[in-house]
Order: C-alpha cells, then structure tokens, then sequence
C-alpha cells in the first residue's frame, strides 16, 4: 500500500494551533552506517531566530552544516541523543535510532508540548508526538535537529578516525564507501564496526 504524500501546506496549517506551544523538531543520523553510534538531536528553536534558509542536513556539505550549527546554537534549545555500537548490535537498528531520539527529547532544557520527528516512527515519551515523513524537508525545527545530529557524528567519527586509520572515517563518516570496504577487507573489524550488519556479517561467514 502506498503511504500518502504529506503536502508541506497542509502540515504548516495543522501546526497552527500549536502556535503557542512549544515545538521540538527530532531527526537522526547513522541508521545506515557500518560503523560508530546512531545519533539523534532535539531541538527547539527560539521565536524571532533568523535561520530562514535551513535545509535538510543531506542537502548542505560539510562546510554549510558546520556555519549553520553555530547559528542554530545560537538560536535555539537543543540536546543531542546518543546510542551506542553496542545497544544497535542488542536492540537492532530501529531500536536503537528510536532510543537515540528519547535520550535527546529527554535531556532537553526545555520541556516541548509538541514534538515532530523526521520519518515514520517515534518513540514513547510524555509529549505528544507527530511523525513526518520527510520532515527534514518540511519542518525548520526538524531540519535544525537534522544538521546538529549530522554534525555531531561527523566530528565523532573524524576523531575515531585517527584512532583508525585504515577505514577513512574522516571522509565516508562509517558508511560503506569503496575506501571503507576495502579497509575492512584488508584490515578487519574495529570495536566500532555493527557486526551484525548485512555487509560485516556476509564477511564474517566467508
């Protein structure tokens, strides 16, 4: 069954009556690495802040999401979520994606009436809770929490980097990039690599 297209109109109409209320936007970053955490941010953006040309983090290269996260910062509460190698390999990547979010919403200073998360699922918190799909496109406070978490991981993963240096971390950030599979095949598994993602997995049985 196809989903039904969410028009960009009509969800800024339904958010009207949230005028009021405190909204946080919620998007993650990393479900589909082979390597390092799944990072979520939350974030609530100040009234009157001047981001007006915010995109989702996929549309900007490095250099754009690094400026905008300072200017975001600067303009808005915000809390980062994160889940570990370890809890994805337990829970499964879902789980873990959906706990990254919880652990970010929770540990915002300020407590959201609303909040809207890029996708189709959410996870179990007090606040009420909208799902969009494609939310990163749509909704400013779900682009904001889209760059924060892709920058937060990226840094994360150029420190790793240095630490391993076999995998080019600090270009392909985890994902299976050429450089990154070659590096597996020649040098092995780091702690960090999810061993039982279908890539890792199909070489671990050979």
């Amino acid at each position: 069954m196809d989903r039904p297209k969410n028009d960009k109109g009509k969800i800024k109409k339904n958010l009207n009556k949230f005028e009021k209320k405190i909204i946080a936007g919620v998007d993650e970053v990393g479900r589909g690495s082979l390597a390092g955490p799944v990072v979520s941010a939350a974030v609530i953006l100040k009234k009157g802040n001047r981001l007006k040309h915010i995109k989702d983090s996929k549309k900007l290269n490095f250099n754009q999401r690094l400026r905008l996260s300072k200017h975001i910062k600067k303009n808005a509460f915000f809390s980062i979520g994160i889940a570990s190698v370890k809890e994805i390999e337990k829970l499964n990547i879902l789980q873990a994606s959906l706990l990254s979010m919880k652990r970010a919403i929770l540990s915002l200073s300020k407590k959201p009436d609303l909040i809207l998360i890029d996708g189709i699922f959410a996870p179990q918190v007090v606040s009420e809770c909208k799902t969009i799909v494609k939310g990163d496109e749509k909704i400013k406070c779900i682009s904001a929490a889209s760059i924060l978490a892709k920058v937060y991981r990226d840094k994360l993963m150029i420190k790793m980097s240095k630490k391993f240096k076999h995998y080019c971390w600090n270009k392909n950030f985890g994902y299976g990039t050429k450089q990154h599979i070659a590096g597996l095949k020649k040098h092995g598994l780091t702690t960090l690599h999810r061993k039982n993602f279908r890539p890792i997995h199909k070489m671990l049985l050979k």
